[in-house]
């Protein structure tokens, strides 16, 4: 089974203005609808993706949830928003009643700081729910979109936070990989391994020797759709050496346990 960690997903009607408006240097290359990720993961051979949905404002954050809760759970796994200017319990009501399993916070587009109470005690109840999360972790915006998601305060923020499934995009510190090996690999949660535009161009001895200390137990593949394309980014991962236990445990495996996902879900390959 593969399962992408990491696909971004819109209402049919907003997708195009909301990649029209993504940072230069990364343009799409899929167009950001349910119906295009379908098609990708199919001419990928993927079985399951992650769609992840993010509400940059509170206002938003219900109706996004809506959107994603209604997903085809065959093949996709609805991971909604959460926004600190809302309460804990508001959050937990937007996540519950549209039927949301898991949780994308972004500290680029979102007042989420790893550095701030509020987000510990979202991250906090969360975990007392059993609601994984996927945060993208690093750089990609100004200084302070930066600060707030920087690697080096990811130990602090999960410290002591019980049953907490947490997943690092992008190893832990997107364009940051030194900060990322320094405080990410090694940390009580795991990576996911997209890296736009392509995880291929990073060093492949430098990305198997970060898998290995890490432990490949806890790596999950992610592509990042639609910025980059995710046959690309399985090829790349089948380019590192990894034993075939460790790239099968990679590209869905691993997350799979995370997620509690039995291997009779999806299409058999």
């Amino acid at each position: 089974m593969i399962i992408d960690a990491h696909c971004h997903v819109w209402p049919d009607e907003i997708a195009r203005k909301v990649l029209e408006d993504r940072p230069v240097g990364l343009d799409p290359m899929h167009d950001g609808t349910l119906e295009g990720l379908r098609r990708t993961m199919d001419g990928a051979g993927i079985d399951m993706a992650l769609t992840l949905a993010v509400a940059n404002v509170a206002r938003t954050v219900w109706r996004t949830n809506e959107f994603i809760g209604k997903v085809d759970r065959t093949r996709f796994i609805p991971f909604g928003t959460v926004h600190p200017d809302l309460t804990v319990e508001e959050n937990l009501t937007a996540l519950r009643e549209n039927g949301v399993v898991g949780v994308k916070l972004h500290p680029l587009f979102q007042t989420v700081d790893f550095a701030g109470p509020k987000t510990r005690e979202i991250l906090t109840a969360l975990a007392e729910n059993d609601i994984p999360v996927i945060s993208h972790v690093g750089s990609g915006g100004d200084d302070e979109q930066n600060r707030r998601g920087a690697p080096e305060h990811l130990q602090t923020l999960i410290a002591g936070i019980p049953g907490l499934r947490f997943i690092a995009a992008h190893f832990g510190g997107y364009q940051v990989l030194d900060e990322a090996e320094k405080w990410s690999v090694g940390a009580d949660i795991h990576l996911e391994t997209s890296w736009p535009p392509s995880m291929g161009d990073l060093p492949r001895q430098r990305i198997l020797s970060i898998i290995r200390r890490h432990g490949a137990d806890r790596i999950v593949y992610g592509s990042d759709w639609p910025m980059t394309d995710p046959a690309t980014e399985i090829a790349a991962i089948r380019e590192l050496g990894l034993t075939a236990e460790e790239e099968q445990g990679v590209l869905g495996g691993n997350l799979a346990r995370l997620l509690k996902i039995q291997p009779a879900v999806g299409v058999s390959r």
